[in-house]
């Protein structure tokens, strides 16, 4: 490698760190934290209210991730969503609103499309493999509960 190349080289390593953004690790865990957080509180809430008018427990769960779902939906299709993970990072993608989120994106973005070859065929490009891998796995778990508890 000659002199020029390693020149070269070096220029485009310095140019490339000074572009780089800097990140604050704690900063953004914090961040991930609180927005979690709150999701999880905002579910807590929902689900307080539905048993509050009379719902059972476990109907009360299912209600709540439905609502949490639409949110996360909701929040998504109109771009509030984008602008909250950009400040929260991961605290946004854990909780089930993330989920919403990973479904919905895709599907605005390809909507130029078509509806078919556009929004339903690249819905699930990002949770397709979710949805999969949940449901293998819950039908495995599912037969070995039946063989063990026999």
């Amino acid at each position: 490698m000659t002199s020029r190349e390693k020149k070269m080289i070096e220029k485009f390593h310095k140019a490339t760190n000074e572009s780089k953004p800097k990140t604050s690790l704690i900063k953004n865990c914090i961040f991930a934290f609180l927005v979690g957080g709150l999701i999880c509180d905002i579910g807590q809430f929902f689900q307080n209210l539905y048993i509050y008018f009379g719902i059972s427990r476990n109907d009360s769960g299912i209600w709540t991730t439905i609502t949490l779902v639409f949110i996360g939906a909701v929040l998504t299709g109109i771009g509030i969503y984008d602008k909250i993970a950009s400040i929260a990072g991961a605290g946004t993608v854990v909780p089930i609103t993330g989920f919403a989120n990973a479904i919905v994106s895709p599907a605005i973005e390809f909507k130029k499309e078509g509806f078919i070859l556009g929004v339903g065929a690249k819905m699930f490009t990002i949770a397709g493999p979710v949805l999969v891998y949940g449901i293998g796995s819950s039908v495995i778990l599912g037969i070995v509960y039946y063989f063990v508890s026999r």
